[in-house]
């Protein structure tokens, strides 16, 4: 794997570099640096990348705008942007980020963006045209469900029920699939769900689960530490009911949400 970090902080490159040292999934990979777009455009030029770990405000053009160039490449690297601020989320997506991190950059995190990088890569699929549609077999007929219709997938016994506002389906592609195929437009929300990035309203608080008789302040600390998603929800145009979500996920759908 061949890496470019560009960032203009000398600081969070040499941070990058050591936690890719401590990865697996990094190991023996080459990589480069950049401060800024104009050297990491030299660097692209030259050679071919199959990641860049970008920051987004830098001096000159941002990494925005180096984004949507590389977008415009027939064998574009896969982008992933790393920044001090949150308030980029929804344009970071909408040039196909394969994820979203923020400062200080954890291990755990940077691991979880470079498997994502690699599961899709390895599907390699087109970007959806804005017209595509999800295939679902029901009843024996072929339906196409367009894209922009689905409000969110979410996970159900062997199936993956797929939500629009006027009804649901149940389909056979998996969530992790289905957020290879269609990652730009949808995002993990909770590991059962993905939802639309364009349908997030609201992110609210759930109401607390009742606590079985005897449960003292210690267990219900810890039963609420191990419910996964149990303390937030989220809520999409055109659908009553409210999605689970994960602490991991929250402050990303925050960040989303503050541009919607």
């Amino acid at each position: 794997m061949n890496i470019l970090l560009v960032d203009d902080e000398a600081l969070a490159r040499a941070r990058l570099r050591r936690l890719l040292g401590r990865m697996e999934q990094a190991a023996g990979a080459s990589v480069d640096e950049a401060a800024d777009a104009d050297a990491a455009r030299a660097l692209l030029r030259g050679r071919s990348y199959d990641l860049v770990l970008l920051d987004i405000q830098m001096p000159g053009d941002s990494g925005l705008r180096l984004a949507a160039e590389l977008e415009l490449q027939a064998s574009a690297p896969a982008v992933v942007f790393v920044t001090a601020h949150d308030e980029h989320a929804l344009s970071a997506f909408e040039h196909g980020a394969y994820d979203y991190l923020t400062k200080p950059v954890r291990l755990e995190r940077l691991q979880q963006a470079l498997s994502r990088v690699a599961q899709r890569r390895a599907v390699a699929p087109p970007e959806p045209a804005p017209d595509a549609a999800l295939s679902i077999v029901e009843r024996g007929a072929l339906l196409r469900v367009p894209l922009g219709e689905i409000l969110y997938f979410r996970a159900q016994d062997k199936y993956t029920l797929v939500r629009t506002g006027s009804r649901s389906y149940l389909a056979d592609p998996a969530l992790g699939e289905l957020e290879q195929r269609y990652g730009a437009r949808f995002v993990r929300a909770h590991r059962s769900v993905l939802v639309a990035v364009q349908a997030i309203v609201s992110l609210e608080r759930a109401a607390p689960a009742p606590t079985p008789g005897g449960a003292g302040q210690g267990a219900m600390a810890e039963a609420a530490e191990g419910a996964e998603g149990a303390e937030w929800t989220i809520r999409l145009h055109g659908v009553p009911e409210r999605l689970p979500v994960s602490r991991r996920q929250l402050p990303l759908l925050r960040a989303l949400l503050r541009q919607a």
